[in-house]
């Protein structure tokens, strides 16, 4: 045993220098034989690949979704040192069998269909195929894919496949990655449950913009494995399994552009995902923000944007410190914002347009590598942070829509990386620095809706020659263009966006000829007179040189000449208030995307083009009021049509209303007062879902308005003026019955009706209203509302031949506002229902033949403020208390039957104190306690009741009165 023990390490010595002297032989040999390469690739499979490479052609821009890629065929070759398949870009071999394992031809520049007969599917030992950033052309996916039983990763990422997802892909049961984002796929049948059922081992899912339609099953917390789930934008509906938040290797999970995905951020106090990146923007998730969320302390990307979330954001959003970007936008957050100092990583930061208590952000200067600071519209206030300044690396910064005031800091002129500054729409005063001049990267500049002043120079902020968009509008700035044609060059910047807008621009800019790139050009309420430039043409005929232009605002200027002839890319053209002359030209009919047209209050004369039909799946607004147009109105709707609003205004146009007008299924306003129109009423219109106001006023419409043929038309009407035309027969008491819009008493915001539209320039969303307005007769005074409160609703039928009594049915319009029927030949008494109409504002019966007592109900009037009822054959005393004790003479004046105050005619004696102890024959003429209640109990609004009781209680006053006072003549 001894000896043993004393020769054993001799005996492993010698064993471990045998191995080592192996290991050198063979790291020799190895070495030999890389000098003599060894062909591992197989015939066959050199083949296939050869095939699968002449089936495609190489086109450089093969995706429009990815930069171009270089093609990895160059190296596919069977000659010299190419020969080996295994050498080959993108071709991965096994080391020990040789068989292709790894296909990698991503972004390779590749065009054209497959299917399956592709060579690609005798390559049965591929385990990884990445065919993405490619063109196939719309191809769907083949079937043959299941012979590659072998796959455990497949990318098919921007490659133009479309189609329903097949089974197969979905019987590669050892897939680990499966990337579908951005094709036009449907996962409908199979769908999405039984991928989860069948993929088991998915360690990735991405499947972004894959038509999926469905809800996310239960069973996708069962993928132990998953470390990457993104379903981006691809139709989920329904709750979102919570257990999802808990699987145990989730990094990345991005759920956003799902618009009816509804779901709560759960607590992570027991199981901490390891999470890299949540981003759920555009969804409907809701609830408060956990406060455990601080947990997750590997988190790098949280974007909520454009959820509802609500509630106070927790304090411990300052422990997740390896954040690089944080996106709360749009949601319903309140409280104070937590201190966020502590995000030392973070280079963009964005909680616009939240509700956030009134503050300032001190800390912000700790942010030192933000690059990207987006706060609009979250309450804040004071001065613009002067530790701005320290944030050297900023070239986003957005503060727009706050309450800060002051002059803007000149530190901020140090922030040379600026590319976007936005300050618009707070309270800034002072001059612009004339050391803006110093950001010399700035390529956006918006300091529009503020109160500053002074003059700028054009010519100083023209030295950016990196500004892509500059807006200066609505402040108290002049603006001037000192530069003269000889110094005006190619050397400008080139503007896709320009709005001066109410700048006290006195000329046209003469730059603006080199402007070729121009998007969006609005010089909007100045002082710009006389001709358009010499360089868009002849005196008679001027042409917008702007190729790219898509928005055009010129109105509330004064200039001359012909209307300019817009660039067939135009979708708004607005130039109104101005002096225009001449003909609407017809080369406005070529411009098919147009969207909003507004040629209103010029001097324009002629006809309107009959090829306006060729806009209307376009056309949303058509404004031509306050011009001498004239002739018929063309057939603007023919064959459907998106218009919202149409005004025809205050023109000469004559002939019938078009039929056509039938087919606006989408029209809110229709507007074609002050003409000279020969018609009957529209019942036809009566159809249109949405109208809303409708303006026939001072025409030749003549005729009875009739009855409706059914119960829902013109459910949506609010305003209607038919006034100034020779209407005759009864007033509509039909119609009275089901203008459903006119009976509801709105208590909702403020809010006007408008046009929206949205548009991007430069790779940016801008959104646009056009406010709609109109002309009506109001407290007996021409008004003009240049917007239309929602909640306003007027009638006025007012100088027309109608005749008969109003009927107590008006009283179901509770909602109205404004009501005008004065200047016809009505007759009977004024019906007590009116005391319904507890929104009404202004009340006009005068000019008609109206008689008896003004009712006692119409004290009951809180709102009403300017009364009419003159020149009629009312009798008795007027009314007192609340609104009625404001009204003076004119408001009852050729009325010799009427008394009391404030006329000077009284009404007799008071009753004598003895007047209670009357015999029971008088007595019961008088009304008593019991009746009073009865009145104001019976005339809630539209109870038919009330209005009966009311009616035989109101002739009971009259004869009371009578029976006092004598009948007055």
């Amino acid at each position: 045993m001894r000896w043993s023990s004393l020769y054993l390490p001799v005996f492993w010595c010698r064993l471990l220098l045998v191995v080592k002297c192996s290991n050198v032989l063979m790291k020799v040999t190895n070495s030999s034989s890389s000098m003599q390469p060894l062909t591992l690739c197989s015939d066959e499979e050199s083949s296939a690949l050869l095939q699968f490479k002449h089936s495609f052609s190489i086109d450089e821009f093969a995706s429009a979704r990815n930069p171009p890629g270089h093609s990895k065929f160059e190296s596919w070759k069977l000659d010299g040192e190419n020969s080996d398949c295994c050498t080959w870009d993108g071709v991965e071999c096994d080391e020990d069998t040789g068989h292709v394992i790894g296909l990698n031809l991503s972004r390779s520049s590749l065009y054209g269909s497959i299917n399956s007969s592709s060579s690609l599917f005798n390559l049965v030992h591929l385990q990884r195929l990445n065919l993405g950033g490619n063109n196939f052309n719309q191809s769907e996916i083949p079937s043959a894919i299941s012979k590659l039983s072998s796959l455990t990763s497949l990318d098919l990422l921007s490659s133009y496949f479309s189609g329903q997802v097949p089974s197969e892909v979905l019987g590669l049961s050892k897939l680990t990655s499966l990337v579908l984002s951005f094709n036009p796929l449907k996962l409908h049948n199979p769908g999405l449950n039984s991928l989860v059922e069948n993929l088991t081992s998915l360690q990735m899912l991405h499947l972004s913009t894959v038509d999926i339609s469905s809800a996310v099953p239960d069973a996708m917390a069962n993928l132990s494995s998953l470390t990457s789930l993104i379903l981006r934008d691809c139709g989920l509906h329904g709750h979102f399994p919570v257990d999802i938040f808990h699987l145990k290797k989730l990094q990345v999970l991005i759920m956003d552009s799902n618009q009816n995905l509804t779901g709560y951020i759960p607590e992570f106090n027991q199981s901490i995902p390891p999470l890299q990146q949540l981003r759920l923007a555009l969804t409907n998730f809701s609830g408060e923000l956990p406060y455990s969320i601080g947990n997750l302390k590997l988190l790098n990307v949280l974007d909520l944007g454009e959820c509802g979330f609500s509630g106070s954001l927790p304090a411990s959003i300052g422990n997740l410190t390896e954040l690089v970007k944080l996106s709360l936008d749009s949601n319903q957050f309140v409280g104070e914002i937590p201190y966020m100092g502590s995000l030392s990583q973070v280079f963009s930061l964005s909680l616009n347009y939240n509700k956030f208590n009134r503050g300032t952000l001190p800390w912000l200067g700790k942010l030192a590598k933000i690059i990207v600071l987006h706060l609009s519209e979250i309450n804040l206030y004071g001065s613009i942070p002067s530790s701005l300044a320290n944030l050297t690396q900023l070239a986003n910064l957005v503060l727009n829509s706050n309450h800060l005031t002051g002059q803007i800091p000149s530190q901020l002129m140090n922030q040379t990386q600026l590319l976007v500054l936005d300050l618009s729409y707070n309270q800034l005063q002072g001059p612009i620095p004339s050391s803006f001049s110093d950001l010399k990267n700035l390529g956006v500049l918006d300091l529009s809706g503020n109160s500053l002043s002074g003059t700028v120079e054009l010519g100083n902020i023209l030295k950016l020659k990196n500004l892509s968009q500059l807006s200066l509008s609505d402040n108290n700035l002049t603006v001037l263009s000192l530069l003269t044609k000889n110094t005006i060059n190619a050397t400008l910047p080139k503007f896709k966006l320009l709005n001066l807008r109410s700048c006290n621009l006195r000329e046209f800019p003469d730059f603006l000829r080199f402007q070729d790139e121009l998007e969006l050009l609005s010089l909007a309420q100045n002082e710009i007179h006389g001709q358009l430039p010499e360089w868009m043409g002849n005196a008679s005929e001027k042409i917008l040189p702007w190729a790219n232009l898509s928005i055009l605002d010129l109105s509330f200027n004064m200039l001359e000449g012909p209307v300019p002839i817009p660039p067939l890319s135009i979708f708004s053209y607005q130039i109104s208030n101005n002096r225009l002359t001449g003909k609407i030209p017809t080369q406005i009919c070529n411009a098919t995307s147009l969207y909003w047209l507004d040629l209103s209050n010029n001097e324009l004369s002629g006809r309107i083009p009959l090829c306006l039909h060729n806009l209307s799946k376009s056309l949303s607004v058509l404004n031509f009021k306050g011009n001498t147009l004239e002739g018929t109105i063309p057939q603007i709707c023919e064959g459907g049509s998106m218009m919202r609003m149409i005004d025809l205004s205050q023109n000469q146009l004559q002939g019938k209303m078009p039929r056509s007008l039938a087919n606006c299924s989408t029209l809110e306003i229709l507007n074609l007062g002050n003409n000279q129109i020969e018609d009957t009423f529209p019942i036809w219109l009566g159809a249109l879902p949405v109208l809303q106001v409708l303006i026939l006023r001072s025409n030749k419409f003549d005729g009875a308005i009739g009855s409706p043929k059914s119960n829902l038309e013109f459910s949506q009407l609010r305003i209607i003026d038919l006034s100034y035309n020779s209407f005759t027969g009864d007033l509509p008491l039909g119609y009275f019955h089901i203008w459903q819009a006119m009976k509801m008493v709105d208590e909702g915001r403020l809010t006007y009706m408008q046009a929206n539209m949205s548009y991007q320039v430069q790779r940016r969303r801008w959104n646009d209203s056009y406010e709609y307005s109109l002309t009506i007769i109001n407290k007996g005074i021409k008004t003009e509302y240049y917007k239309i409160q929602t909640l306003f609703k007027a009638i006025d039928l007012s100088s027309n031949k109608f005749e008969g009594e109003i009927p107590g049915t008006i009283g179901y319009l509770c909602g109205a506002q404004l009501l005008n029927l004065s200047n016809n030949a009505l007759i009977g008494s004024i019906p007590s229902s009116l005391g319904n109409l507890t929104s009404l504002e202004s009340l006009d019966l005068s000019q008609n033949k109206l008689s008896g007592e003004i009712p006692l109900q119409l004290t009951q009037l809180n709102f009403l403020a300017f009364l009419d009822v003159s020149h009629n054959h009312l009798t008795g005393p007027i009314p007192h208390g609340k609104q009625f004790d404001t009204f003076e003479n004119n408001s009852y004046e050729g009325n010799p039957g009427l008394c009391g105050n404030p006329l000077s005619k009284k009404c007799g004696d008071p009753l004598p104190p003895s007047f209670s102890e009357q015999d029971d024959e008088d007595s019961d003429q008088f009304l008593t306690a019991t009746d009073w209640i009865i009145i104001y109990m019976g005339f809630g609004c539209g109870l038919l009741v009330g209005l009966f009781i009311g009616h035989i209680l109101t002739s009971r006053i009259n004869e009371c009165f009578v029976k006092t006072f004598g009948r007055r003549h």
